[in-house]
C-alpha cells in the first residue's frame, strides 16, 4: 500500500510540473511604444503553438529551452524571447529581436508584455 501511495504521489508531482512548464491560455499582446504599452491583439497558447485572434495572422511555433522562443509571425524576421521564469506569472515580459542581424538574440529591438486573460 505504501508503494502505491508513493507512485500516485510521484505521478501527481510530475503532471503538475509539466503543466507549469509550458505556456497555455489566452493573453493580451501589448507592445511598448514611447514608454507606454499599446494593445495589439489577443493571443492563445496551446503546448507548442500559438495563434492570434486576428485570423489573418498565421499560427506560430513555440520552442522551449532555457529561453522560450516565439516564431512565425507575419513579419518572419521577428522573434520573441521570454525568460523561462516568466511562465508562471500573469504578466509576462518579453523582448523582440530582428533575425536579420547575425547575433539577433543578443540585441533587443523592442519589448512588450503578455497579460493573462482570466
Amino acid at each position: 500500500m505504501k508503494y502505491l501511495t508513493l507512485i500516485i504521489t510521484l505521478f501527481s508531482i510530475n503532471f503538475n510540473y509539466q503543466e507549469n512548464d509550458k505556456l497555455t491560455g489566452r493573453y493580451y499582446y501589448l507592445i511598448e511604444d514611447n514608454n507606454s504599452y499599446i494593445l495589439k491583439d489577443k493571443i492563445t497558447f496551446k503546448d507548442s503553438v500559438f495563434a492570434f485572434d486576428n485570423k489573418f495572422m498565421p499560427k506560430g511555433r513555440i520552442s522551449y529551452g532555457n529561453t522560450i522562443l516565439l516564431e512565425n509571425f507575419i513579419n518572419t524576421d521577428l522573434i520573441i524571447t521570454i525568460s523561462k521564469d516568466q511562465i508562471k506569472k500573469d504578466t509576462i515580459l518579453f523582448y523582440m529581436h530582428d533575425k536579420k542581424s547575425d547575433d539577433y538574440l543578443d540585441i533587443s529591438s523592442g519589448k512588450g508584455k503578455l497579460i493573462k486573460i482570466k
